[in-house]
């Protein structure tokens, strides 16, 4: 009688060193791929339309490509842990493959799913399947984790990378219900962001393919300057796993150039945080490293800082790429996330949820332990650094291409005048219909001054 085993997908939304998928096929003669919409995520804050949108076409993409290789990709909606053990009873699988993930609901989900399971089917756990360094496998002596990125990276970049996994060329499959694939609107309600990239495997590793080839070589020089916008925008493909980061790191590594080894540097920060977050699950909400704050509260600022409307261009550029894109320029976040939590002085977690409304690489360790390191409450040992973003704006915009982008009221403002325009005369400034700077930065450094003691 023939064997078959569940290949859960979750954040590993592709067939190309995919090891959930190829060492589920490979233990079976049969493989079920099994995609559950989770109703407790699905009602949660984190659910929003534009992740929504690449979301569906992920799971189509994926289904196509599974297609080709003689199966197809099943759907069920529910709670997780129930919808995987039932189809587990309805197939007669044998086993059950799934990536492993650090956050405290994931870790739940799966200690439900190991008891739902009988004792003849199995639950293994693939760690390797999301990140290129799985937690715990970096560690200081008699540490769970490490809290200093560069010491970490040190022995990261010493780690040998896994084999890539192979592709499944056939596939076969049980019969069984496939279920509907899910449109945006049938995961989350509201409108997606006008500008956001297409989901999915194939336009991922095509984006990959492509920025290996043309534009890696230049990363090292100008991944800082906002108007070149040379990144590689990989960071939603990776945060739903359309695109493999073992294979990326391996395919990066192989240029052997100086901007490569700059570029993987990036990408440990993402290993970097997923081990700090599978240490303290507590930090999506409680500081890491408490600093006694008492956060500034200001409705309209925050509102002003949302909408882009601070008077800041730098800022309000910013703000406007994430609400027109889904996405933001990584300096772009640093710039914004220290204007929210240094200058206004208002609370990162207000800032955190406004990113995970709108990014589509709203990963939950990188998004929360990035906003903890610029609020200075997380991995950063210098927590009360400060940048005055008008001096940001010139060293990382000095032509103004980036404002002028996204911030259309100063497209013809004169470059003198682009990253301060108040001091425009006042009846040109007045004419351009932006808004005047809604607090001094100076000025404003008093809050934290005042709101925070040293621990």
């Amino acid at each position: 009688m023939p064997t078959t085993s569940i290949a859960v997908l979750t954040r590993d939304l592709r067939v190309h060193d995919n090891p959930v998928l190829s060492r589920a096929a490979a233990s079976a003669d049969r493989v079920v791929p099994l995609f559950v919409l989770d109703t407790a995520i699905l009602r949660s804050a984190y659910n929003r339309a534009n992740r929504a949108q690449f979301l569906a076409e992920s799971l189509a993409d994926l289904d196509s490509s599974l297609r080709g290789r003689g199966v197809g990709l099943v759907v069920r909606r529910g709670r997780w842990a129930q919808e995987v053990a039932r189809l587990a009873q309805e197939t007669g699988s044998h086993q059950v493959h799934v990536a492993g993930d650090v956050t405290a609901y994931a870790r739940t989900r799966l200690d439900d799913l190991a008891a739902r399971l009988p004792d003849d089917v199995g639950l293994v756990v693939h760690d390797d399947a999301l990140l290129v360094v799985p937690p715990g496998e970096v560690a200081a002596a008699g540490k769970d984790h490490m809290s200093v990125f560069t010491p970490y990276f040190r022995k990261w970049e010493q780690i040998p990378l896994r084999a890539l996994e192979p592709t499944p060329r056939t596939l076969d499959m049980p019969r069984v219900a496939r279920g509907d694939l899910p449109g945006p609107a049938d995961i989350a309600r509201g409108e997606p962001s006008p500008d956001l990239m297409v989901g999915g495997e194939s336009a991922g590793r095509e984006r990959m393919h492509r920025w290996l080839r043309d534009s890696i070589a230049d990363y090292d020089d100008d991944h800082d300057a906002l108007g070149n916008d040379n990144t590689s925008r990989l960071s939603p493909y990776l945060h739903f796993g359309c695109v493999s980061p073992v294979e990326l790191v391996t395919k990066a590594g192989e240029t052997r150039s100086s901007a490569a080894q700059a570029f993987v540097r990036q990408v440990a920060w993402r290993d970097f945080h997923h081990q700090v977050l599978a240490a303290r699950p507590d930090a999506t909400r409680q500081d890491y490293r408490p600093r006694g704050d008492r956060w500034h509260s200001s409705g309209e600022e925050l509102t002003a800082w949302k909408e882009g409307r601070t008077g800041y261009p730098i800022v309000d550029a910013g703000m406007r790429q994430l609400a027109r894109e889904g996405w933001m320029h990584n300096r772009a976040r640093l710039i914004t996330g220290h204007f929210l939590t240094k200058t206004l002085y208002i609370d990162w977690r207000e800032g955190a949820q406004h990113f995970v409304d709108l990014l589509l690489d709203a990963d939950v360790a990188n998004n929360t332990m990035n906003w903890q390191w610029v609020a200075g409450t997380g991995t950063d040992s210098r927590f009360n650094r400060t940048y005055n973003v008008t001096l940001q704006a010139r060293r990382h915009d000095p032509t103004g291409a980036y404002v002028r982008r996204y911030v259309e009221e100063l497209a013809e403002v004169d470059d003198a005048y682009l990253h301060e325009p108040w001091l425009l005369p006042e009846e040109q400034f007045a004419a351009l219909g932006y808004p005047p700077p809604i607090v001094d930065q100076q000025e404003a450094k008093e809050r934290l001054r005042r709101g925070r003691r040293a621990s």
